[in-house]
């Protein structure tokens, strides 16, 4: 039986779109640092400060994190030399699995037998390899996968314990002292040797997790109570290190939102008449024993009709998981029904949907094999999103209030907001919420931004920080950085 490759077809459309930008008047205001100091800036983040890009962080990411991209458009107002841990890579290593697997970035690439453009990673990937440069000279603390809790626990960055939950190689790879001391302390050691401006970002992995795992593993959602101990401990701590530094804090974007959920669609299988039909049949059983519950009195008309399963010639909808169902496995009815327009699907099911499970031509994942609650995101599961962003960016915005003469809140939710909705562009030219060149602004992951989307968010942090401070550090031009690679 044929597999079906559903993935992100659409994103051919984009590459018959021009790739020539318009670029910005020049700048009519001297650049000026107003009443702040952008001497040295420092920044404690995590992924996105750190410039992961395409699930992996390599050397063109790594110089086109929006720290870097910031740092350069600060040079026009006093800023100093903003210096990286390079991480020497021009492949890098897959994140968006457990181990990398030997495994390197992902690139859109065209399947050769069904014409469809997948990511998928370029074999072999670097190994991720210790920093040899000078550890006392960093500015750029972002961490990929790095939490509020890692940030405070020495554990990120003990060798001697790599299987600790905690532990990071991205962060042991340049830690001061490996396994004593933490990314908090060396991003505040760093402040108070002669910074003068630092950028605060972590949060977004107390949350992403999460979602990663398709709600599959609630104790990866941190309490609203440890949050709120941690972000103040973390904040404190830079806080304290140098008393005359100001600096931006960048809130948690609606990861809801992310291209990462949206690339692949809810209707994402398309089956002809004939399947259809065989499909039917292998579930009349099934809808028949829902039937019977309801006559029962077992289970409700509502959740009857949601749970039943008919597919038509064309696009369906997939057979999913979903725990939120009532059980009534000892009835020998599973707790599954298709996907809908409410399902958040995961950019990685496209690597699973139709593939045939041991050479069983009976057993094919979204047909006849549910696909996994990892994979999907349900609507009570979005919903518990919402609520913990919208608390966590409560708790960020309190910090920034009680300390408004020093700090600056980066709105970065509601810049997501706008890309989602269609508001932003660059110069004229429109910045998408999707992974398909040349508009798009995120990476091949869908979870980070590429290069034209950090320059973006660049922009984003130099508008706050000019209207707070009066300064009038000069916007980049976001035409003038990559997108995303054409499918090879």
């Amino acid at each position: 039986m044929k597999r079906y490759q559903t993935f992100i077809t659409f994103l051919a459309l984009g590459l018959l779109l021009s790739c020539q930008y318009e670029f910005p008047e020049p700048d009519l205001l001297t650049p000026d640092s107003g009443q702040a100091d952008f001497t040295k800036m420092v920044t404690i983040g995590s992924s996105i400060t750190a410039g992961v890009m395409d699930a992996a962080l390599y050397n063109r990411s790594q110089q086109n994190s929006f720290a870097v991209i910031l740092a350069n458009q600060m040079k026009e107002v006093g800023g100093g030399v903003f210096n990286v841990p390079e991480i020497d890579a021009e492949v890098g290593d897959l994140i968006l699995t457990p181990t990398g697997g030997g495994l390197g970035r992902l690139i859109l690439t065209v399947n050769r037998n069904t014409g469809s453009i997948l990511p998928s990673p370029i074999i072999p990937g670097n190994p991720i390899t210790p920093f040899t440069g000078d550890k006392s000279s960093i500015n750029n603390f972002g961490i990929n996968g790095l939490s509020l809790a890692g940030a405070l626990l020495p554990a990120s960055g003990d060798l001697q314990n790599p299987t600790h939950p905690l532990f990071n190689p991205y962060y042991a790879r340049f830690a001061s002292n490996p396994g004593m001391s933490t990314p908090i302390e060396d991003a505040a050691a760093a402040l108070a040797d002669g910074g003068t401006f630092f950028v605060f970002w972590l949060g977004k992995n107390d949350v992403l997790p999460y979602a990663l795992t398709g709600g599959a593993i609630p104790e990866l959602l941190t309490s609203d109570q440890d949050f709120s101990q941690r972000y103040q401990a973390a904040l404190g701590t830079m806080l304290q290190a140098n008393t005359e530094a100001k600096g931006a804090l960048g809130n948690i974007p609606n990861i809801n939102e992310l291209p990462y959920f949206s690339t692949v669609t809810w209707d994402a299988l398309p089956l002809p008449e004939a399947l259809a039909n065989i499909a039917n049949a292998v579930y009349s059983d099934y809808n028949a024993g829902l039937d019977n519950l309801v006559t029962a009195g077992m289970l409700s008309e509502a959740e009857r009709d949601l749970r039943k399963i008919n597919f038509i010639p064309g696009q369906n909808g997939f057979i999913i998981e979903d725990k939120t169902l009532t059980d009534f496995n000892g009835n020998g009815l599973p707790s599954i029904r298709q996907s809908n327009i409410n399902d958040k699907v995961a950019l990685t099911t496209g690597q699973v949907l139709g593939q045939i499970i041991g050479n069983d031509p009976n057993m094919i994942v979204g047909v006849t094999v549910p696909v996994g609650d990892q994979y999907i995101l349900l609507p009570s599961e979005q919903e518990l999103m919402t609520e913990k962003i919208n608390a966590f960016n409560q708790i960020i915005a309190t910090a920034v209030s009680s300390n408004s003469d020093r700090l600056v809140l980066v709105d970065a939710k509601n810049l997501m907001d706008n890309i989602n909705q269609g508001l932003v562009n660059a110069n004229s030219v429109a910045v998408t919420n999707s992974i398909s060149p040349p508009n798009g602004a995120f990476s091949t992951d869908g979870v980070h931004p590429n290069a034209r989307g950090s320059a973006v968010l660049a922009n984003h942090f130099i508008q706050s920080i000019n209207d707070k401070w009066g300064s009038s550090i000069p916007m980049t031009n976001p035409n003038s950085f990559m997108g995303n690679d054409l499918p090879r």
